[in-house]
This record gives structure tokens, sequence and C-alpha cells, in this order.
């Protein structure tokens, strides 16, 4: 939503885990571990005082049954003071910007100065689950007032009763996979492996780039001593991704490859949000301000991942830019078909009207979720801390955000450069 008549909103600092590989070097960390460490990081790496803090919002997606509210978690677990209100929200991947504009209507209303935003995930440790039948004679046991009772509900316990049942990433209502649905619209949209492997091989070497002069690394708040993303490839190449065999349609059709697939990451990230008011009298420069933002929702079968489609044509009309005013485009990529879908219909129209030619060169500067990852829920997170610094950095004016999610809906978000 386009809101330039209100109060403008200031990125001011971001910071996050180092992202690495589910089940890897971090697996002993929880969501809330990581979440409490990014938050941590905002403190230490930008010297931001807890009290100044009003608000706190988190987003996660494989949720923890023992802890409701994450976001609440966050605070007493950091030196934020109990006063700080905290709220935890859920939608896939849009998340992380799910939370950050939360916080931005906290301080557009007046509610708060101050807030962060954030998205937590430790794919290494989902919630174990098992079948409805042995759920129910557990509940039924806990809930009997004799030991007799409990012990008849517990002999209808049977051995396959103990098979747990980790929760499966598939879309509810069509019970595919997001990696199946992919190969149905690359597919549809006639998106060749060749292009796909592309965008993958571009994301690795930018963000081996990015990692090597210090762009990425200046947003990692190190933990246990790991200092960088550790899933980026330096030494891939588009022969290597050549070769990788397709992991969702395994016949000869198939195109999507674990290359050029985004992976099951662990990870946090946290932003700093202020009013420009507040930044101004606290003296901290912002990075760029959030002009403004789109939500879309469209039907599964039209394309799972297709609702940026909806999502980014809207928002720049609404604020009267064109992609030619766009300096730099970051675009999450759950996969390389995926982006490449995303961008044929943005060029050729598709439900909205053609935005126009997307230049390579502006897309994804500093290499995007193949390459670095993508733990589900702050990944907006990372995304709006990278442009914010690439567009300070750079001096360039306008930074386009857009994200996919399961549930077939998008977040697109534009960032604007804070003036020195």
């Amino acid at each position: 939503m386009a809101r330039d008549n209100l109060p403008r909103v200031a990125v001011v600092a971001g910071a996050r885990t180092p992202f690495v590989k589910a089940g890897t070097v971090f697996r002993q960390h929880t969501s809330l571990d990581l979440g409490v460490h990014a938050v941590k990081g905002l403190f230490n790496l930008h010297d931001v005082s807890p009290k100044s803090v009003d608000e706190l919002v988190f987003g996660t997606v494989i949720i923890d049954p023992q802890i409701a509210n994450i976001g609440r978690a966050i605070v007493f677990n950091t030196h934020l003071p109990s006063s700080v209100r905290a709220h935890t929200v859920s939608n896939n991947c849009i998340s992380g910007i799910h939370a950050i504009t939360a916080v931005y209507d906290a301080i557009v209303s007046g509610r708060a100065e101050v807030g962060i935003a954030g998205g937590t995930e430790s794919m290494s440790n989902p919630p174990i689950l098992f079948d409805k039948e042995f759920s129910r004679i557990l509940l039924d046991s806990a809930s009997a007032k004799s030991f007799g009772a409990r012990v008849g509900h517990f002999l209808k316990v049977r051995p396959w009763h103990f098979k747990p049942h980790a929760p499966a990433i598939a879309e509810p209502s069509t019970g595919l996979t997001m990696g199946e649905h992919t190969e149905l619209m690359v597919k549809e949209w006639r998106i060749p492996r060749t292009e796909q492997d592309e965008i993958a091989y571009r994301s690795h070497m930018n963000a081996n780039v990015a990692t090597e002069d210090g762009r990425l690394t200046s947003e990692i708040f190190p933990l246990d001593g790991i200092e960088t993303d550790l899933l980026i490839r330096a030494d891939t190449t588009l022969d290597k991704l050549a070769k990788l065999k397709p992991v969702f349609d395994r016949s000869s059709a198939g195109t999507i490859t674990a290359g050029n697939a985004s992976p099951l990451t662990d990870g946090a990230s946290a932003v700093l949000l202020m009013s420009e008011e507040r930044a101004r009298k606290e003296k901290r420069p912002a990075l760029a301000y959030i002009k403004a933002f789109e939500y879309a929702a469209i039907d599964p079968e039209d394309g799972l991942l297709m609702a940026p489609c909806i999502a980014v044509p809207r928002l720049l009309s609404k604020t009267g830019l064109t992609l030619k005013d766009i300096d730099i485009i970051e675009v999450h990529e759950a996969f390389g078909g995926q982006v490449a879908c995303n961008i044929k219909a943005w060029e050729d129209g598709w439900k909205e009207a053609a935005i126009g030619k997307i230049d390579r060169g502006t897309l994804n500067p500093l290499g995007s979720s193949v390459a670095v990852g993508h733990p589900f829920a702050a990944t907006g997170g990372r995304m709006v801390t990278t442009l914010a610094n690439e567009l300070h950095r750079r001096g360039s004016r306008y930074g386009l955000i857009s994200i996919c999610a399961a549930g077939a809906m998008a977040a697109a978000m534009i960032l604007e450069r804070a003036e020195d």
C-alpha cells in the first residue's frame, strides 16, 4: 500500500545469523535461540539500546508448539524490557515482511516510535508429530481418572503408532510440494533448464563476491565461530549444475534440481525500524525508508508461486513508479524456475499489465536465496537489510523486493534511499 501522506518509517539497521544448511552446524539451536541471536546482533553491531524499543514482531513458519508466542519469548531472553509489546506472525515465506509491515503500521499509527521486526527458523528442529490415533490414546490416557483407565488406554498402543511424522513442506490445498508446483509452472511457461541453472549460477557468483568484499558479512552477527553463510558455492559452474538430476519430476521432463532450488536452511534476521522523527532525534542515519508495499493472493491452480506477478505491477502502479525508476531488484529465489516464470509474466503481462524488460544486471546483485539460503521467516528481514544497505552504498534511489509464498500469495515492497 502506498502511504506517501503518512509519517515515514526508516530502516535503520539489520542483523542476522549466518545462514546454514539445516541439520548441520546449527542443529543444536532452536528457533528461539536463533531469533535471540539476531536481535542481540542489532544491539551489538549497531549500538542499539534495548530500552529504546517499543515493540517487537517476529515471524516463524516451523512453529514450536511449546512456545505459543516466540516474539514475546525473544523479549524475555534478551535485554529488552518486559514492557516491550511483542507478537508472532506466520505466513510462510512472507512472514518476515509481514513482521516488518506490522511494525511499520505501529509506527505510522503512533503506537510506537522504535520497533524490531524479524523472523527465525530452525528447520533442523521441526516438531515431531504422531498420527491422530496415537495422539488420541495419549490424550485420553492423560485425562483418565484412574490408573486402571490409563492402563486400558495404553493397551491400545501398537508398534506402528511410534512412527513419527515430520511436518511436510507441501501446499495443504493441493497436496503438492512447492517444487512439484514449480515443475508445473516451468512447463506451462516453457522455461528451459538452462535458464534456471543460469539464475542459480549468478546467485552463487554474486553472493560469493559480496561475501569476499564484506557486503554480506557486514550483516552477520557470528554464531559458534561461523562468520559467513555456508551455502554459497563459489566453485560451482554451469557444467556442474547441468549434471545434477531432477528431484521433483524425475522423468526426462524434470528440470528442478538441488542446484537451482533454495535449500532447507537454519537462520534468523532482525531489522530495526524507527519513525523518521525519532531517528533524527537520536541522530541515527537512516539507510532507507519504506515507501510502499503490497500483498497479493491467487488461486494455486494459476501457479502456486505466481502471485508476485500481481503484487509487483500493482505496487508500481500505485506509487506511480515504473521499472526504469528501480535501481535494484531483489527477488526471492525459492527456485530458479520460479524467478524465471515471474520475470516472463512481468515482461509479457499476466493478469496485470506488463511492467517492462527486467535488466538482469539489477537483479539480486548480492545473490539471493538459492545461494545464501532460505530460512522461511527470516528471508524477508534479510532482503530488506541487504537492499537498504546496498541502496545506501550505491547512492541509488529505489529498490524493489518481491517474495513469493506458499498458499499462492506474495509480498512486494519498495524502499527509497534516505538522503544524506
